[in-house]
């Protein structure tokens, strides 16, 4: 019964993304196919296999121990994916959109997350022109690991404090969602450096974003603290099992 209402859920939450996304403007934060220079385009690539490659491996124990935890798992890939498909248009001209990783950063640990999110830029890139392949690399390092682990960490750290899970999920996903802004800025500004000064182009491309990222991902940690509440309340056996809550 649980597994048939997870699958309708996800059924249900990429449907309504399709929908959202039909009304969307072109673009977003998603580095866009043939923005990079080949050379970084190959760098981050290479940059990201070692942790795609662990992440194989955390996911395939994970469901080792339990198969319930492939239920979640499947659920964590649908919030990415609707949340992370979200474009909103900028006061500063761009779009820009939540990550949607935080949730199963703090369920599954950060490895996990590098082959959700994969799995979730590649249907992007393919089925709704959002990102590419040629900036797969770059765009699965901010989104689907540099974010994923200052969540985790952050968690981490909140729980070591006895912080309030609500407080702590909050912040832990505020932090992942602006960690991949400031990394993909700063791989925007490394390819393409403003008179060959990194540093400018970095402010610049974080300038770009900050106006619409910082409430965007005030609104990213409400809405998973409230998702968090409902896993807490009706799979809190589950979560105790994977060693988030007490």
């Amino acid at each position: 019964m649980y597994t048939k209402i997870a699958k309708t859920a996800i059924a249900l939450s990429s449907a309504a993304a399709l929908i959202l996304l039909a009304a969307a403007p072109a673009g977003a934060m998603h580095i866009m196919e043939g923005f990079l220079p080949p050379l970084w385009a190959l760098i981050w690539g290479f940059i990201s296999l070692p942790f795609l490659v662990a992440g194989y491996f955390s996911i395939k124990r994970q469901v080792e121990v339990s198969q319930k935890f492939l239920v979640l798992i499947a659920m964590c890939g649908a919030f990415a994916f609707v949340m992370s498909s979200l474009k909103i248009p900028s006061l500063t001209g761009t779009c820009s959109h939540p990550t949607g990783v935080g949730l199963g950063a703090i369920l599954f640990g950060p490895s996990a997350m590098a082959i959700i999110g994969v799995i979730v830029l590649l249907f992007q890139a393919f089925f709704l022109a959002h990102g590419g392949l040629t900036t797969l690399g770059a765009n699965t390092f901010a989104m689907g690991i540099a974010g994923p682990l200052v969540s985790f960490l952050v968690y981490q750290l909140m729980k070591r404090l006895k912080v309030k899970s609500s407080t702590a999920v909050f912040l832990a996903v505020f932090s992942g969602n602006m960690m991949t802004y400031i990394v993909t800025a700063t791989q925007l500004a490394l390819a393409h450096p403003s008179d060959g000064d990194v540093m400018t182009s970095l402010f610049k491309f974080l300038g770009i974003f900050a106006l619409t990222q910082i409430p965007l991902a005030i609104s990213e940690g409400l809405v998973t603290v409230v998702v968090f509440s409902v896993l807490e309340k009706y799979n809190g056996e589950a979560l105790k099992a994977l060693k988030v809550i007490a």
